[in-house]
């Protein structure tokens, strides 16, 4: 049937044909969304009434829906919120058996249930003393029985809650935000909760009882739509999980977007995340406008005081019958600053001054104002669209919003609400509430543009064109809502874009050349040697001039510190500082210096005669400075930094060194960041034969560091074969519990083309693991080839080893001979 006939399914009242109606109407994919929600509450009702009846209800008696489920917003595995409302007539014992005869169905048929008993007296104290027992009564519903007694309820506790508005209604905020901070932002998490997170059903809730308090009001606009996009995605997660659950999690997402006929899990969560921004945006709004009634109704009896009341002169001294004069203190050309917020001046003309939208906004962010909502919608709907090229005055009021730093981020959440940031930039639609599934990023691509804006901003002292890096910083990512590589994609975009804003040919391309190589920096840093000339060649190719390096640098780390605090640390900054340092000496024509002509250190000298003289391991293991912190601006102290250690180790060359020390660490869990292999030969009368000698970065995962010497005596074992490390590794790994999670993609070997001229570069991309280096170096030792350098990098789960390798005799691997190591060392990840 099309319809669902309640009557035949509902008549006995039973359990079994409530069930079988509910179920049936779960099942039916011609009704979803409220109307589905509608008629599930309508059945409970019918099946709920029915057991009232049944149970011999008293006089004076009534069972009230409160919460969802008195909104008449029932979802599959919703729990009932009900209420048995008694005026206190019947005895308590009455009352019980009342209550046991309707509460045991219930249970019965495995449906949650969230009940109390109580009289009207009992129910206000109660909502009294509970701000969630009394947002829950703000929606209550007569069900069955007395519905006078339940109407009294409704209409004393809405009265309750409007007098008292102005002590209740800071709680509720101070309760939303202690929930976001729990819970974080609905828009930007990759499993979110649908309910309890900012932005979600709960804030949605909280709108709807400040509007109940007559104090303030939401924007109305959009926010329906937004609850049922949230309503109906909880819907879909409770049918396709079979289960009672909020949380949006990353292996339901799929079933999810099929549930709701969505094209994929990122077509879901870009709706989830519009929904969630139009809720979060209703909030800020709404509670900026209670903290403003709340501070007038305080400040008008002072100042009534203060003159001497209403009959102190002509309406004692006030404007409008006891209201204080309205102060307008100017900003900008159209813009003044009015009660705590950037409004429109009287004489601004919008239709006739296509610059204000961005002049209000550039103001309000200087001065840390927000914009308000009745200026923006009034701009939306009347500015004049902007001349192409801009203006000069449109760009730099551009590049004054993006330089407030983190003021600017609520102005800019302002205009994108009323789709103002689209009319200005159209290619910021394909990245608006955009997901990303790497779990490094703290924010969707759009917030993460504006965060490396804010966060460049702080880095403009640094650089010669603070309005190029600024510009860059908003368009670095804007190719991500395209196909293929996003920096090429972006390139073409930002070029259009910054022509657009009306910068000349010459800033055009320098935005361009940024956007395209704004990863060049870092993956070149931390992915491969800086002492081989060809890789510091390379990047100064890419980069061509002084003016874009800087621009670069600068934004390599603005882009780090809005990624997320994995994705920077002073390790990172010294490495691209180093970069940024010789590639700036290549750009100024020196030449950079030959590694193979570089002579030992004093340290490595030593520790290869010791190593010869007694034909065992040495090591020497200390903390390593950094000698390249950028300056003046520093990494974000806030980021969990490990301690950086350098290790020597120098032995006479044989096979299998590497796997055995990258081993060792991993045993003693030590992270490797960078390791560099050489064989030496010592000058005459020190010693016969080559010496391997080991350079190694490293970090201990936590805790404190190991010492030297037990490092040395598992090293030796490692070597001689008696300190079997799979096994060990194996071992450590069973002892700890997998969890459930995504399955990781398979590894990816590659050979990167002409990367070096005295190494062969093989590329390792794969989950982050104890003992990876280790394997890597067993896949390669049986490969036959002899490993000069290793880069480490990791991001979160995701590990990139990039390796220097040549023959046994020194030279680059043919082609052929590359390929088919990159295919061994995938066969054994793998």
């Amino acid at each position: 049937m099309t319809n669902l006939d309640l009557t035949t399914d509902t008549e006995d009242s039973g359990p079994s044909g409530y069930a079988a109606a509910r179920l049936r109407l779960l099942t039916e994919k011609t009704r979803s969304g409220p109307p589905r929600r509608t008629a599930l509450a309508r059945l409970t009702d019918d099946w709920l009434a029915g057991l009232h009846q049944a149970a011999g209800a008293p006089p004076g008696t009534a069972l009230v829906a409160v919460g969802g489920y008195g909104r008449g917003e029932l979802s599959p595995r919703s729990d009932l919120d009900l209420l048995l409302l008694h005026d206190g007539t019947a005895d308590a014992r009455t009352i019980a058996a009342l209550a046991d005869r309707i509460w045991y169905p219930i249970w019965d048929l495995g449906l949650a249930l969230d009940h109390s008993v109580r009289t009207p007296a009992e129910a206000r104290k109660t909502a009294g003393d509970d701000l969630k027992v009394q947002l829950g009564l703000l929606d209550a519903r007569p069900v069955a029985g007395d519905t006078a007694l339940a109407g009294a309820l409704r209409t004393a506790v809405l009265a309750d809650w409007r007098n008292q508005a102005p002590r209740r209604l800071p709680e509720l905020d101070a309760l939303c935000r202690e929930r976001a901070e729990r819970s974080g932002e609905l828009q930007y998490l990759l499993e979110p909760d649908l309910k309890e997170a900012r932005g979600g059903l709960r804030d949605a809730q909280a709108l709807r009882a400040v509007a109940a308090s007559w104090l303030a009001d939401a924007p109305r606009e959009g926010l329906d739509d937004a609850r049922r996009r949230l309503l109906d995605a909880r819907d879909a997660l409770h049918l396709a999980t079979g289960r009672a659950t909020d949380r949006l999690a990353l292996q339901e997402q799929d079933a999810v977007a099929a549930e709701l006929g969505l094209l994929d899990a990122d077509t879901l969560l870009r709706e989830v995340y519009e929904a969630a921004r139009t809720v979060s945006y209703a909030s800020d709004v709404t509670w900026r406008e209670v903290g403003r009634v709340l501070k007038a109704r305080s400040a008008r009896p002072r100042l009534r005081g203060l003159l001497g009341g209403r009959n102190g002169g002509r309406n004692g001294g006030l404007i409008g019958g006891g209201k204080p004069p309205v102060e307008r203190t100017p900003l900008a050309e159209g813009v003044v600053e009015m009660d705590g917020e950037a409004v429109l001046a009287l004489s601004a003309r919008p239709e006739r001054d296509p610059v204000l939208p961005l002049r209000a906004a550039a103001a309000a962010a200087q001065a840390g104002l927000p914009l308000s909502l009745h200026a923006v919608r009034r701009l939306a709907a009347t500015a004049r669209p902007l001349p192409v090229p801009w203006p000069a005055e449109a760009r730099e009021a551009l590049v004054t919003l993006l330089g407030a730093g983190e003021p600017a981020v609520p102005v800019w959440e302002a205009l994108e609400a009323e789709g103002l940031v689209t009319r200005l930039l159209p290619d910021w639609e394909r990245v608006r509430c955009r997901p990303q599934r790497n779990p490094v990023h703290t924010w969707t691509v759009d917030r993460h543009l504006v965060e490396t804006a804010v966060r460049a901003a702080s880095l403009t002292r640094r650089v010669n064109r603070p309005d190029l890096l600024l510009v860059a910083a908003l368009l670095h990512d804007i190719g991500k809502g395209w196909p293929g590589d996003h920096s090429v994609a972006g390139e073409t975009i930002a070029r259009d874009l910054a022509t657009r804003i009306g910068f000349d040919r010459a800033d055009v391309a320098v935005i361009a050349t940024v956007v395209r190589h704004h990863l060049l920096l870092v993956e070149t840093a931390t992915r491969r040697d800086l002492d081989d000339p060809a890789t510091v060649r390379t990047v100064a190719a890419a980069v061509g001039t002084l003016g874009a390096l800087e621009l670069l640098h600068a934004l390599t780390e603005a882009d780090a510190l809005a990624t997320g605090p994995a994705a920077w640390s002073s390790w990172r900054a010294s490495l691209v500082a180093d970069l940024v340092k010789r590639v700036a000496g290549v750009l100024a024509g020196e030449e950079p210096p030959d590694p193979e002509a570089a002579a030992p250190s004093a340290e490595q000298e030593r520790l290869a005669i010791e190593a010869l003289r007694t034909g065992e391991p040495v090591l020497t293991l200390h903390t390593h400075e950094t000698p390249y912190a950028p300056e003046p601006a520093a990494p974000d102290p806030d980021a969990p930094e490990p301690v950086g250690v350098e290790l020597l180790v120098a032995l006479p060359e044989r096979p299998g060194v590497l796997p055995a020390v990258a081993g060792v660490l991993a045993l003693h869990r030590l992270t490797v960041r960078a390791a560099e292999l050489r064989a030496i030969t010592l000058p005459a009368g020190l010693g016969r034969g080559p010496v391997l000698v080991l350079d190694w970065r490293v970090a201990a995962e936590y805790g404190s560091l190991p010492e030297a010497h037990r490092l040395r005596a598992d090293l030796v074992r490692a070597l001689d074969g008696s300190l079997d490390i799979p096994a060990r590794l194996a071992e450590r790994d069973a002892a700890y519990p997998r969890r459930r999670g995504v399955q990781a993609p398979p590894p990816r070997v590659t050979v990167a083309p002409a990367a070096s001229r005295h190494a062969t570069v093989i590329e390792v991309r794969a989950q982050d693991a104890p003992g990876l280096l280790h394997r890597i170096g067993h896949a390669l030792e049986g490969a036959d080839v002899r490993v000069r350098s290793a880069h480490v990098s990791t991001l979160g789960a995701n590990a990139v080893d990039t390796l220097y390798v040549t023959r046994p005799d020194g030279s680059p691997l043919s082609d052929e001979e590359a390929t088919d190591v990159a295919k061994a060392v995938e066969g054994a990840l793998g």
